[in-house]
Parts: C-alpha cells; sequence; structure tokens
C-alpha cells in the first residue's frame, strides 16, 4: 500500500497518530487492564461510543465541539456540507485547506486519535463537492451501469485519496442496499445503490472498499439489514419493509464480512416484523446480536444510523433509544445534528447510559465491548497510516 506515501499526508496528522502510538498500545488485550476500563473511566470509555456532528467552518477552544473531545472524550465526528436545520450550504466545508485545517484543531483537542467520518458515496451523496475543490465523483448507480470493475476501482481509488489527504478516516460508505424498489425514495431515486442484483453489488462494493484500505481510508457497509426494498425514506419516519424485505439483500454483507473487508457496518432504522415483531433494526438485538453477529460472524464496529432521524426519534425517547440500541449491539451512536441541533447531546447521551449502568439497566461488561471494539478499529486506522508514512 502506497497511495498515502504518494500524498504525503499532512504533518500535523503524522505527528497527532504517532504520539498516540504508546497510548494506542496500551489499549491491546494482551498488554494489560486498560482495554477492559480499569484504567479508562467509565465516561472516557462512553464517549468514545459517541459520533456527533456539529456547525463551524472553524472551531476554537471554546466551541461545544472542543469542549466535549477534552471533557466527555468523545471518539468521533461527522462533517456535512448542508445544514439541514438552517436550510443553507454554510456547515463544515468550505475548500480543502479549510477542512485540512479544521480537522486538524479536531485532533488537537483529543487524547486519542478521533474518527473523522464523512458520507462521500458518490453522485448525489457527496459531502466534498466540486465546488468546494474536490474531484467530481459518480455514484454507486452510474458505476453499477458501467458494470466495470476496474472503473470502479479507479474511481474508488481517486475519491478515497481525496478522504486520506484531508485526514479523514471513516466513509460512510458503500452502500451495499440492493436496487430492490426502483421507486424507493432514499436509495435508488438518489442512485445510491450499485445494482438490484446482490453478486454485483457485492463486486462493487469490494471494490471501493479495496481502493479506500489502499488509502489508508476505512469504511462503512450500510444499511443493515437493508434498506433498498423499502417505500419510505426513514429520515422522515417509520420505515416498514416487513411486505418488501428479502433475505437476498444480507448476501453483500455476508460475502464482504466472510472475506474479512468489512471495518464497520452502519444500521438502518427499518421495521421488519419477520426479523423482530417489536423494533426498528437500530434497536434490534435478534437483527444485531442475532443475524449480524451471530449468524454473519461480524465482530467488528457496529454504527447507528443517524439516531435523531424520524424513524427513532418520533417514536421512542432518547433515554430508550439509547438503551435500546446498545443493547442491541450497536457501539457507536449517531448523532448528526443536522436534523436537529442540540449542543448538550454529547452531555445528554453519557449521563444517559452512565446512569443505566449505574442502575443495573445495562451492564458495564457490555460497555467495555463496544469501547475493545471502537480501540481495534482506531488502531487499524493508526497503523495503516503509519505503514504508509512517507519513506525518508
Amino acid at each position: 500500500m502506497n497511495c498515502i506515501r504518494n500524498n504525503n499526508p499532512p504533518r500535523w496528522l503524522i505527528l497527532i497518530l504517532l504520539c498516540q502510538v504508546f497510548w494506542l498500545g496500551s489499549l491491546n488485550p494482551a498488554s494489560g487492564a486498560s482495554i477492559t476500563g480499569k484504567k479508562v473511566s467509565l465516561e472516557a470509555r462512553i464517549g468514545q461510543m459517541l459520533m456527533v456532528g456539529f456547525r463551524g467552518m472553524t472551531v476554537g477552544p471554546d466551541h461545544f465541539i472542543m469542549r466535549d473531545i477534552r471533557r466527555h472524550n468523545l471518539g468521533g465526528v461527522i462533517l456535512f456540507d448542508y445544514d439541514v436545520v438552517e436550510k443553507q450550504a454554510v456547515r463544515n466545508i468550505e475548500s480543502p485547506r479549510q477542512v485540512k485545517a479544521l480537522i486538524s484543531s479536531l485532533q488537537s483537542a483529543s487524547k486519542t486519535p478521533l474518527l473523522i467520518a464523512v458520507d462521500q458515496e458518490g453522485g448525489r451523496v457527496a459531502r466534498l463537492k466540486e465546488r468546494y475543490g474536490s474531484p467530481p465523483t459518480l455514484s454507486h448507480r452510474e458505476l453499477g451501469q458501467k458494470d466495470d470493475l476496474s472503473e470502479t476501482a479507479h474511481h474508488s481509488r481517486q475519491l478515497a485519496e481525496t478522504l486520506s489527504g484531508l485526514g479523514i478516516g471513516l466513509n460512510m460508505a458503500p452502500v451495499v442496499d440492493l436496487c430492490a424498489n426502483p421507486d424507493n425514495p432514499v436509495i435508488a431515486k438518489l442512485d445510491r445503490c450499485f445494482s438490484s442484483d446482490s453478486q454485483k453489488v457485492t463486486q462493487h462494493a469490494a471494490e471501493f472498499i479495496k481502493a479506500h484500505h489502499r488509502s489508508g481510508v476505512l469504511t462503512t457497509l450500510k444499511h443493515f439489514p437493508g434498506h433498498g426494498s423499502s417505500r419510505a425514506d426513514s429520515h422522515l419516519g417509520f420505515t416498514d419493509v416487513t411486505d418488501t424485505w428479502t433475505a437476498d439483500e444480507l448476501e453483500p454483507y455476508a460475502r464482504i464480512i466472510a472475506e474479512g473487508q468489512a471495518d464497520a457496518v452502519m444500521t438502518a432504522h427499518v421495521f421488519n416484523a419477520r426479523l423482530d415483531e417489536d423494533y426498528p433494526a437500530t434497536l434490534s438485538q435478534r437483527t444485531i446480536e442475532g443475524i449480524l453477529r451471530k449468524d454473519l460472524g461480524f465482530d467488528g464496529v457496529v454504527i447507528s444510523d443517524d439516531m435523531q432521524m424520524g424513524a427513532i426519534a418520533d417514536h421512542y425517547g432518547l433515554q430508550a433509544a439509547i438503551h435500546k440500541a446498545i443493547e442491541a449491539g450497536v457501539d457507536i451512536l449517531v448523532f448528526g445534528n443536522n436534523l436537529e441541533y442540540d449542543e448538550q447531546i454529547v452531555a445528554k447521551a453519557t449521563a444517559i447510559v452512565r446512569d443505566l449502568v449505574h442502575s443495573g439497566k445495562l451492564d458495564e461488561a457490555r460497555i467495555d465491548k463496544s469501547y475493545r471494539r471502537i480501540m481495534r478499529l482506531k488502531e487499524r486506522l493508526t497503523s495503516s497510516i503509519e505503514e504508509n508514512l512517507p519513506q525518508e
């Protein structure tokens, strides 16, 4: 792997990540007790389980996101180019130079390497756009229609190099939903799926992932266990796929996990009574612990879709949603702060999880499991960057 070597990553990223090698080494389960939480406070472990969005092209030391990185050990942030609440394209992304500086500021506030995430699928769902100085992108649908794996690999390499050059370590892509419903308002209609054929989806997603790995960037399979057959948009409210979902939608996950290429998996907020009669996938232990972990054998990081989306926020209180998601097997809870904006969300979520543990409603060992998975993912990201450093 030599992509980052060619790109010469910014020195701030190299220094921050390499200066954490000793700290990260202490997180190896074979090296001591810190991975079990005995040397890391409960609150600090909880902080690593949160990924939050924020407003600002720049962030000073008093910005709430900087405060929460320092005070609550916030583990990740997600960047957007458009502010949905404000209905304006003023959020986190203006130019490559500005994004690099923003990420540098964020990383400088953290004791551990932050997961910096972005939805850069390509096409209509691309936060780093041409007008902000980034290369043009192709959608999953366009790549699937070309059906040339070498073209997908080339395009994905360019996309991944853009992310690595900015210091973004986690892409919330590829989408491995099938184009099962051509009228799906949030998947097919936005050209976010490669194909209706599970084998073709798997092949193109695999090329997308491999290109990212060669560039030192991690990826996220989404939206488990399948959002492609839905008739509704889970951003807006309850989304039932009971009558439309098929087991074929699990095939891309099964194959990519079996090949050891899955870094993280994002849950969908879809309801499927055939899988769980009571809860949507993000809150479903049967779906996450049962199907994803036990049946498919995935022991990596599970990331929720945005917990502020209507399918969750309109039907569950914050405490209930957090409780059920963690109980179900979610490791990182995403609060994009882009459907509603709450500068206290990290403090609120941390307090909720802490109280659930102290009251005995959540076992602290469950928090440790997520913490270990997240630390392993961060070690992989750090190791990948170290491996691809410029040679002297």
